[in-house]
């Protein structure tokens, strides 16, 4: 990329890079933003190869596939390179043609791929045959050499969580908890959500622990209301009381005196004394 800019004047190379940059940096947390950058890369060098590559991964991350694809069909021209192909075809299913994505996996293309890009297009085109509701071709389709190695790779589990997933989603649950299991041993950064899988399939429930602060702190808050109203009902018990010993006629054949207790009998004697 780096050369491709070297054919830009200074000062424009050093703008369409900052946007680059940016786009870089946000494209996973906000694709929006970055897809914003990209195009301004795009109107300012639009006949380098690599702005064109990016603009495509940021429209491709805003789900736009149709402009991805263009993108990527240009910057292929510019190039000649192939490594592209992969996301082409996934560009394809977006838009609703996984016919065309698997047409694409047939492509003489294919053979010219590193490792990396067959394995990518390998689940490409395990993802076509999915969306035509073909469960079993789609598990046949993921079963390779690099599937079943024990070598860790970077795609592996990618590819792993792909073949667990198809397998679940043809009943065949046994055999999608195992390969969620290796998936998991080959997940050291956590990319896929495997455990969750896994836990799913166990039957373990998580609970998100700040519901259930919330679900506390407002049963804490009725047991202070309660308490509130208890308090309440006691001081107007007082009230109502005081207000008999206080104005009860004593005149009433029905009036009792109240029994008065030891502190009041004392309190009484000394003032007699005094």
């Amino acid at each position: 990329m780096r050369q491709e800019l070297l054919s830009l004047p200074k000062g424009l190379a050093e703008e369409v890079s900052k946007n680059l940059v940016m786009v870089a940096r946000l494209i996973d947390e906000e694709p929006e933003q970055a897809y914003a950058y990209s195009r301004i890369a795009l109107r300012l060098a639009s006949r380098v190869a690599a702005v064109r590559e990016a603009a495509g991964f940021a429209a491709y991350a805003t789900q736009k596939y149709s402009e991805a694809l263009a993108e990527f069909r240009a910057a292929k021209r510019m190039t000649g390179s192939v490594e592209l192909w992969p996301v082409m075809a996934d560009c394809e299913r977006g838009l609703g043609r996984p016919e065309r994505a698997l047409a694409m996996a047939g492509e003489p293309e294919v053979q010219k791929l590193d490792k990396a890009g067959q394995v990518e297009m390998r689940l490409v085109a395990a993802g076509a045959r999915r969306d035509q509701g073909q469960l079993e071709a789609a598990i046949v389709t993921l079963q390779s050499p690099e599937l079943a190695s024990n070598s860790v790779q970077p795609w592996t589990a990618r590819l792993r969580y792909a073949y667990a997933d198809a397998l679940l989603a043809a009943g065949r649950e046994d055999e999608a908890r195992e390969w969620f299991g290796k998936t998991l041993e080959a997940d050291k950064d956590g990319a896929t959500d495997a455990s969750d899988r896994l836990a799913e399939l166990d039957g373990v429930e998580f609970v998100d622990a700040s519901t259930d602060l919330s679900d506390l702190a407002e049963d804490e808050d009725e047991d202070d209301d309660d308490e509130d109203d208890e308090d309440a009902a006691e001081f107007a018990a007082a009230e109502r009381a005081s207000d008999v010993a206080e104005y009860y006629d004593e005149d009433d054949e029905e009036y009792e005196p109240l029994e008065q207790s030891e502190a009041d009998a004392d309190a009484d004697a000394e003032g007699d004394k005094a």
